[in-house]
């Protein structure tokens, strides 16, 4: 089983979404009807253009002239530029992204920017939940395809709670810190030890 690499391996695939002119009820609507708490605002041309969360539709509407609520539209509320991400960038990536914007969701874009998916926070949680075999496996695949010819090493990982610890001999050629990235860079892994002996 491919284990989640991108947010593509993890996010929603279901888009709801709103046009630049889609009056607020219609979006509170569709927030209310789907369960989400922010949707991505499209051009004509289908490209994500800005955002509408909650907080910009408590924000901006005016609470006691109902006359002017009618003509508050997705482009008038709206965060622009959108904060967006491509499927293919890594879980890590994106988590990053989320943390410094202290964003809740993602809209994940293709390369013409058009939206193919929502990432949620706990959506990147969902690598955490792998089981410590699975992920050993994945640290095992990545540093013997990677960096260590095949039947050139005598390597041991084990993981406990998602902490993975590496004994065994290094090929001369491979560096231990090397050999700790990779494994880190791995979806689920929360920290990694070595104990190397080189060949």
């Amino acid at each position: 089983m491919k284990h989640p690499r991108t947010v593509d391996d993890v996010m929603t695939h279901a888009v709801v979404s709103a046009r630049l002119g889609a009056p607020v009820k219609e979006i509170v609507r569709s927030m209310r009807r789907w369960g989400v708490s922010a949707v991505p605002v499209l051009s004509a041309e289908g490209r994500v253009v800005g955002v509408v969360s909650e907080a910009d539709i408590l924000g901006k509407v005016p609470g006691e002239d109902r006359d002017s609520v009618g003509s508050v539209t997705a482009g008038s509320l709206m965060s622009a530029p959108a904060v967006t991400v491509p499927r293919g960038a890594t879980i890590a990536g994106a988590a990053r992204l989320m943390g410094r914007g202290r964003l809740k969701r993602l809209p994940v874009v293709d390369e013409e920017g058009r939206p193919v998916g929502v990432v949620s926070r706990g959506d990147l949680l969902k690598v955490y939940l792998r089981s410590d075999a699975e992920v050993a496996e994945d640290v095992r695949h990545e540093l013997l395809t990677h960096l260590i010819p095949e039947g050139d090493t005598a390597l041991t990982v084990r993981v406990a709670d998602g902490a993975v610890t590496l004994t065994g001999r290094l090929p001369e050629s491979v560096s231990a810190d090397l050999a700790l990235r990779l494994a880190r860079a791995v979806p689920g892994v929360v920290d990694a030890a070595a104990e190397f002996t080189t060949a």
